[in-house]
């Protein structure tokens, strides 16, 4: 049976991550309308993960990209860049200025990640199914040089389908890779719909653990579940360990949740003043602004 975490920690720090979320959120909404492409549901969806690990967990300096003993990331689903942008923005990357240019001919930041272009990238993705092998490589490499670096990859569900995820599964428990943290963002859809249906991953976590993985299962828009889940993944010796995040595709603005037509859909006009009436949140002064 996989670890379950329920309990919702009492940190200081929580309803300010909630904050930034929901900035992130914005930051995702504001971008995608403006270039008129890209993916809006997963990006929604890994939000409040992707908030924990830059805002709460990681060790890492936007100041010194070349720290040796920084943590690493990995967006193994690469078509969610949008909110890696806007987490690296507002860590003081690059200005928030430069998501205004998402997707255009020039912009340092690519419909997926490229860690030539972009500032805070470790690794290009995009190309499903790649990401946990990269993170093996790294981890053994900061085992290797005795660093005390971590290193997170995140993927999606859909791309758990990829034969290559469970070739690094098992290399990964085979070389008992403690230092590494993988993330599946458990949203339930993919481009083509329902997980369930275009080709069944269940039962997840007995396949992981099956693999030699410590498995935590979380509410992955419980932030206080995240980051139990972060800190007790620090504490496992002699294994790696998954985190199976449940999530909704588009979470935080109704008109996309559970919704896998918006899975490389960006909001129209009308959806984005849509969704920033539910959020609460204005557009006024975005992207230097901050909102709240």
């Amino acid at each position: 049976m996989e670890s379950l975490i329920s309990e919702v920690m009492t940190k200081p720090d929580i309803e300010n991550l909630k904050k930034w979320a929901k900035q992130l959120r914005l930051d995702v909404l504001m971008m995608l309308n403006k270039s008129k492409s890209g993916h809006t549901g997963g990006s929604l969806s890994a939000a409040d993960i992707v908030t924990a690990l830059y805002f709460y967990k990681m060790r890492h300096d936007s100041q010194n990209l070349k720290w040796e003993d920084r943590d690493r990331f990995i967006l193994s689903k690469g078509h969610a860049a949008p909110i890696q942008y806007a987490a690296l923005a507002r860590c003081g990357y690059f200005s928030p200025k430069e998501l205004l240019t998402l997707r255009k001919l020039g912009s340092i930041l690519q419909g997926h990640p490229d860690m030539k272009c972009t500032p805070g990238i470790e690794v290009c993705t995009g190309s499903l199914g790649q990401g946990l092998s990269m993170a093996n490589g790294m981890a053994l490499a900061l085992r290797l040089d005795k660093k005390p670096s971590r290193v997170y990859a995140l993927l999606g569900d859909g791309e758990v389908e990829e034969g290559q995820v469970w070739e690094a599964a098992m290399s990964a428990a085979h070389y008992k890779l403690d230092n590494l943290c993988a993330i599946v963002d458990f949203n339930g859809f993919q481009i083509d719909g329902a997980v369930t249906d275009v080709m069944n991953v269940e039962p997840l976590s007995e396949k992981w653990k099956a693999f030699g993985w410590y498995v935590l299962m979380i509410d992955g828009h419980d932030m206080g579940q995240i980051i139990r889940a972060l800190d007790d993944a620090e504490t496992i010796k002699g294994k790696p360990t998954m985190i199976i995040a449940r999530t909704v595709k588009g979470k935080g603005v109704s008109i996309f949740e559970g919704k896998y037509q918006y899975h490389g859909v960006p909001p129209s006009d009308e959806e984005l003043k849509k969704s920033l009436e539910e959020l609460g949140m204005s557009a006024e002064g975005w992207p230097e602004r901050v909102a709240g």
